[in-house]
């Protein structure tokens, strides 16, 4: 049941997916940004006690709840550790609404024509079976674009679609997650090229089954319309990429149908040194802010 209703929630909900995913190499920067200095912690693993306790505030604060945030995706040692003595996965939909999602790619590959695949994902399966038993109800895997390259490109999404296919079969909804860099030469071009390679992927997609999109916010309004309205796309959430709060938001209510899954720029104006009023009250209009852009269109 709880799956059905989760189910329902990514299709129809009106709210955002908020991405709780840094992991190793992206933390020390969101922790920075929080306030809390690398002198806090002396190993990798105080490093994360100090970020579990920063998304732990943030999924147990009043501001974040299923009315407004759909889903959240969490990095792997955060599906393992406990809110209040619950299992992540489960504090977030029992206690908050809110769907639980997992991060499973493992880092960049080094760049070759003009895009980052993913490394290989040792133990996938195991690690799927994982998150089933978790609660989890889906995944998400990022690769990134660099240049407007046909041949990288595609590639790019054929990695992509590959794995999204040992994904569903496990019952899991994957996010596919080709990432444009924001400063490269020719976005607009790129989005071209990715929107016309993810239609085609799409096509080879059992006609029973799904995915999401998670995409970078395009140049031109719309340029992802025919992919929202595609009936093998669950949901296309947008990645912020970078840009401020106030831009990414933007550029999100002009495109219809698509809503956030925003991490920099929804954590941007947090303080580990912020009384919990001052933190709700951040954090609230951080949401209400993402909130109102995702529904805009």
């Amino acid at each position: 049941m709880a799956n059905q209703e989760q189910t329902k929630q990514m299709q129809n909900g009106a709210g955002f997916v908020a991405a709780l995913d840094q992991s190793g190499g992206s933390t020390p920067k969101a922790l920075a940004l929080y306030g809390v200095e690398s002198t806090a912690y002396s190993n990798d693993e105080e490093m994360f006690d100090q970020i579990h306790a920063m998304r732990s505030r943030i999924i147990q604060s009043e501001a974040f709840t299923g009315d407004r945030v759909v889903g959240a995706i969490l990095f792997e040692m955060t599906m393992d550790r406990d809110i209040e003595g619950k299992p992540t996965a489960q504090y977030l939909w029992e206690d908050c609404g809110v769907v639980p999602f997992l991060k499973i790619d493992k880092g960049l590959a080094d760049e070759s024509n003009g895009v980052q695949l993913m490394k290989p994902i040792e133990g996938l399966d195991a690690l799927l079976e994982k998150a089933v038993s978790k609660g989890i109800f889906g995944t998400k895997m990022r690769s990134v674009i660099n240049v407007a390259s046909s041949k990288g490109i595609k590639a790019n999404v054929a990695q992509q679609f590959e794995l999204a296919g040992d994904i569903l079969s496990h019952g899991l909804m994957p996010i596919v997650e080709p990432e444009i860099t924001i400063s490269m030469d020719d976005k607009a071009g790129a989005e071209d090229i990715l929107r016309d390679a993810l239609l085609g992927a799409l096509d080879m997609v059992p006609a029973d089954q799904q995915v999401m999109l998670k995409l970078t916010l395009p140049e031109k309004a719309n340029q992802y319309k025919a992919l929202v309205d595609h009936p093998k796309v669950m949901r296309v959430v947008a990645l912020s990429g970078g840009y401020p709060r106030d831009e990414a938001n933007r550029r999100l209510s002009e495109n219809t149908g698509m809503i956030a899954s925003f991490s920099r720029a929804l954590t941007e104006g947090l303080s580990a040194q912020q009384t919990q009023a001052e933190f709700d009250a951040t954090l609230d209009t951080s949401v209400g802010s993402i909130h109102a852009a995702s529904v805009a269109g």
